[in-house]
């Protein structure tokens, strides 16, 4: 279950959820294959329903047509209802099950940006509700399957269960101003704007790569020294609120000047469970807990609590923070060629890329799924290309691809990626170019465009015949290759988070190969 394709992830909403702080990615099946995952649920009497879409992962692209999908709640029959959401063509052959046909087909396609190496459908969406005969501590569970043309099918068992329902509200977004190194204090507010008593409640922060702990309490995860969350027990009464302080730092490599910054978002201790007991699944490994004291929170202003008590909804769980970097400190992406050697007809391997020298981490993470960079991969005459990355596209009428970037690029590592070359002639001195910073006209945005030392944004990728004219693979020159984001947490969640809402970050990518020729 969801150990293939389901590798990196991404967060609910502004604040995301902690899976596990890191993974270790498994090799793509030879042709595409389908996971689904249709997340937990904590359901109230009286409450509005709970919307859910079961989410289709796989190795590759692919389009599921004659999709039927089958949600049996036999477990809870009468006491919830499941029920769809978007007009689909769904009956309900017995008590407790739903059945749903999609005619138009579920598109399992790439997520931006181009070679992210996670594919993904979502099928229609169902609302989840408790009826008036669910008692407080029922529990069972949702059983959804799906078939589709060709055989594919699959399944995925969630758990459902009936609580109590509250409403947590966070405090006001706050603005703060230091320099790369400095340290920050944060206010971290929550109150309940419910009718019920909160008894337990987790905040899970989503701070960008920049944002880094100082403390390390014993109720908090961390994945090295970045927050992750933190559970408390205490109690908050009915319009009442809590809050407490955070001191982070950031790190020196942080762009000046720059916006850092990020969220925490407030749920209840069963919402979080629900939103990650899949990790195990997924053979995520568990986050550090803080070995200091605990976080501990005191009442909160008054002014803090009349102003969340103003027709508050279940969208204002969240709080945030804006810091204003201030000073200069830039980036240099020095470009990485290479040198390869081989006789006509040898296939050899040309690994190219580019280099952050700083002094400043480039964290282009966000919501848009923008690359930080691009890089052009000029052929050298007289070779073709066989394979190349994903996330690469040849420009037309070109000899020359087009490389999107990771979205984060860390001072002092490099992000290079393997063109394999068939020498169809030798030329002697044979020249192509690896250009970093390349313009692209891309929906999401282009190319970094304050590189502080340009000179460097080129390099050659040189073939010759091997001495002896020899065949074989042909040599590869350089340095070894640091592909992909790092392992430990980016932008401040984990190494491994799950979409199961709209928006939220794409923290991780897996490069691959695809064959052209």
């Amino acid at each position: 279950m969801l150990k293939h394709s389901i590798r990196w992830l991404a967060g609910l909403g502004a604040a995301g959820a902690l899976v596990a702080a890191s993974v270790t990615p498994a090799v793509a099946a030879a042709a595409p294959t389908v996971e689904p995952y249709f997340q937990d649920s904590t359901l109230a009497v009286d409450a509005a329903p709970t919307t859910r879409q079961l989410f289709l992962f796989a190795d590759g692209p692919m389009v599921l047509t004659d999709v039927s999908l089958r949600y049996d709640y036999r477990s809870l029959a009468g006491r919830i209802t499941v029920a769809p959401a978007d007009g689909q063509d769904c009956t309900a052959p017995e008590a407790g099950v739903l059945v749903c046909e999609d005619p138009y087909g579920v598109d399992i396609s790439e997520l931006p940006p181009l070679g992210s190496g996670i594919y993904r459908g979502v099928a229609e969406r169902v609302r989840i509700a408790a009826t008036d005969d669910a008692q407080l501590g029922d529990s069972g569970d949702i059983a959804v399957s799906f078939e589709a043309a060709g055989g594919q099918r699959g399944s995925y068992t969630s758990q459902v269960r009936i609580g109590e329902g509250v409403d947590l509200a966070g405090g006001p977004f706050t603005d703060h101003s230091a320099e790369p190194g400095a340290k920050v204090t944060l206010p971290l507010a929550v109150a309940n704007v419910g009718d019920t008593t909160v008894r337990g409640f987790v905040a899970v922060f989503d701070l960008r790569y920049s944002i880094r702990a100082t403390d390390r309490f014993s109720n908090c995860l961390y994945s090295e020294d970045h927050l992750l969350s933190c559970q408390f027990e205490e109690e908050i009464p009915v319009g009442e609120g809590l809050s407490t302080t955070l001191n982070v730092q950031l790190a020196r490599d942080t762009y000046a000047p720059s916006n850092q910054g990020g969220y925490a978002q407030f749920m209840t201790t069963a919402d979080f469970e629900d939103l990650t007991r899949v990790r195990d699944s997924v053979g995520g490994q568990a986050a550090t807990r803080g070995s200091g004291p605990k976080l501990t929170l005191a009442e909160a202003p008054s002014r803090m609590r009349q102003a969340d008590q103003t027709d508050v909804g279940p969208g204002y769980d969240y709080t945030g923070w804006n810091v204003k970097v201030t000073g200069t400190n830039g980036t240099d992406l020095a470009a990485i060629g290479d040198a390869l050697k081989g006789s006509a007809g040898a296939v050899v391997t040309a690994t190219v890329g580019f280099r952050n020298n700083g002094p400043a981490t480039l964290d282009k993470v966000n919501a848009d799924y923008e690359a930080a960079t691009h890089t052009d991969v000029e052929l050298p005459p007289g070779t073709t290309a066989v394979e190349i990355p994903n996330g690469c596209q040849l420009r037309q009428r070109t000899r020359t691809y087009l490389c999107a970037s990771e979205m984060l690029l860390v001072a002092g590592r490099s992000y290079t990626m393997d063109f394999r070359l068939r020498i169809d002639k030798v030329i002697p001195n044979a020249r192509g170019a690896v250009r970093v910073n390349a313009p692209c006209e891309c929906p999401g945005g282009g190319s970094f465009e304050d590189d502080i030392k340009p000179a460097n944004d080129k390099a050659t990728i040189v073939v010759n015949a091997r001495p002896g004219g020899g065949g074989g693979g042909g040599d590869g020159g350089g340095a070894l290759p640091i592909t992909g984001s790092p392992t430990g947490l980016l932008a401040g969640i984990g190494g491994l988070l799950f979409i199961v809402g709209t928006g939220g970050y794409l923290l991780a990518r897996r490069r691959t190969t695809r064959f052209v020729a």
